[in-house]
């Protein structure tokens, strides 16, 4: 009877490593994590953080890739619902920017980006979110331009993928804590660029 169990408890506690990594990498910043920081994180041995992952940077990965899922789930909630095509570019804009400077999931995704670089995977895992968020927004323009509230000023995907990269530009100041860009200043540009090129002006 033990064994149908252990497949469950081994998923279990490779999630909350994955948890307890990305808590760790929050506080500390990738740069010099230890395995015994994420052990003393998961209330685990060191050892029982290296039976489940004997290379930190499988760890990290699983980082990454539950960090991109949560975010895209996020804003899919927040904005998937709205009808408008006006209020729905709005929820938008608002989702994709940190909360505040210390706003734990930008800045751990911001920090897992970095090291893109150097690695396949976390590469991947970066282009794909960019990738989904760029179709986030190309169905909102689509279904604006398409309802008569938005003319367009160039192909939806250059639109989209601009309004991404502000968001991602924007966002990092924000964690940065750069005092001329907070979060409602870094709003007011986007929406300012979003009327600009939609030739919307309720937004």
């Amino acid at each position: 009877m033990g064994k149908p169990g252990r497949p469950k408890n081994q998923t279990a506690r490779r999630e909350a490593l994955v948890d307890a990594a990305g808590r760790a990498i929050t506080e500390r910043g990738l740069e010099g994590l230890r395995i015994k920081d994420i052990a003393a994180e998961a209330g685990m041995s060191a050892g029982s953080v290296l039976y489940y992952y004997p290379e930190l940077d499988d760890l990290v990965l699983e980082v990454h890739r539950g960090a991109v899922a949560r975010f895209l789930t996020a804003r899919h909630a927040v904005t998937d619902d709205v009808a408008d095509p006006v209020a729905r570019l709005r929820a938008l804009i608002a989702s994709g920017l940190p909360s505040a400077p210390d706003d734990a999931t930008h800045g751990l995704l911001y920090e897992l980006h970095g090291r893109a670089d150097r690695s396949a995977g976390h590469a991947e895992l970066m282009a794909s979110l960019f990738a989904s968020e760029v179709g986030l927004y190309t169905t909102v323009l689509e279904v604006g331009a398409a309802t008569g509230a938005f003319t367009l000023t160039a192909s939806v995907h250059d639109l989209a993928s601009n309004l991404v990269a502000l968001e991602d530009g924007y966002g990092l100041h924000i964690v940065s804590r750069n005092a001329a860009l907070t979060r409602t200043e870094a709003q007011r540009l986007i929406r300012g660029h979003a009327r600009a090129v939609t030739g919307c002006a309720e937004l």
